[in-house]
């Protein structure tokens, strides 16, 4: 066999390769959803990414919040051509639902998991999310173009910082989320599509009241009391044996947006198959 036939045959062989993994991947699992209200939502988590480094890690390679049973895999082809592997999550949410200071775990961080948290803030991680397909957000505001936002892939893990009066480097960590899901609703069947998923994330050194239990209530984020988050409260630093609880909001945002039905062509709808990266 010639040079040229052997590259011709590899190049078949790669190709039917392709197709065969890509068979259980359809096209039509990333078409948009209609959801009633009241319906649950399954948000999903991804990997960790960082333009730094170039090394995406696990989600849960990080002491986050974990759900009884963890099942993971690329779910679209859009998640197996890049590689993704979406694993479920804690967080409940049902379509038109808001929620208000909703109480995810608690955790106290040993040695080995702050460390973790720490190098993972220093080298600029980002934590990516997935609603309905949708790739989780955080919008900028363009100071200098009126009614302009540009928008970030995932948020970071956390920030530094220093406490005043001091010089010395501290790690403070994004444990409260405070979400955005944007719907196109129908008119006629009243479902809706989600067309959006936007978050705000907020360090806070959450307080409690009492003994710590399921009837919990936050003294920093209490939504009977209609306190939220706001970025004046005091952030959570990452520290061995310092107590983290993590929580969420979730509004609902009708917008008259419209996401391509699964009989449109897939050029109408590649945002969910390449979202553009976080520049740093």
């Amino acid at each position: 066999m010639g040079k040229a036939a052997l590259r011709q045959h590899l190049w078949i062989s790669a190709c039917v390769l392709l197709l065969v993994h890509a068979r259980s991947f359809s096209l039509s699992d990333v078409a948009p959803r209609h959801f009633h209200a009241g319906e649950a939502l399954t948000v999903k988590v991804n990997t960790l990414t960082s333009t730094k480094t170039l090394l995406p890690y696990p989600y849960y390679s990080l002491h986050y919040c974990r759900p009884l049973h963890i099942v993971g895999g690329a779910e679209n082809l859009g998640q197996f051509l890049r590689g993704d592997r979406s694993e479920n999550s804690p967080y409940k949410i049902r379509m038109r639902s808001c929620e208000g200071c909703k109480i995810l775990c608690r955790i106290t961080l040993d040695a080995k998991g702050a460390k973790n948290f720490k190098r993972k803030i220093d080298d600029g991680y980002r934590v990516n999310m997935m609603l309905d397909d949708l790739p989780l957000v955080v919008p900028l505001e363009r100071t200098e173009q009126e009614n302009f936002t540009t928008y970030l892939r995932g948020f970071p893990v956390g920030i530094t910082g220093h406490y005043a009066g001091s010089n010395e480097k501290r790690h403070f960590i994004y444990n409260h989320l405070s979400f955005t899901v944007k719907y196109h609703l129908d008119e006629e069947t009243k479902a809706a599509r989600i067309v959006g998923f936007e978050v705000k994330p907020f360090s806070v050194r959450h307080e409690y009241e009492g003994s710590w239990g399921e009837k919990t209530n936050l003294t920093t984020c209490n939504p009977h009391a209609k306190q939220v988050v706001t970025g004046s409260a005091g952030p959570q630093e990452v520290e061995e044996r310092r107590e983290v609880m993590f929580t969420y909001d979730v509004e609902f945002q009708e917008s008259d947006v419209k996401r391509a039905s699964a009989s449109a062509s897939a050029s109408q709808w590649d945002g969910r198959l390449t979202v553009r990266w976080p520049m740093t």
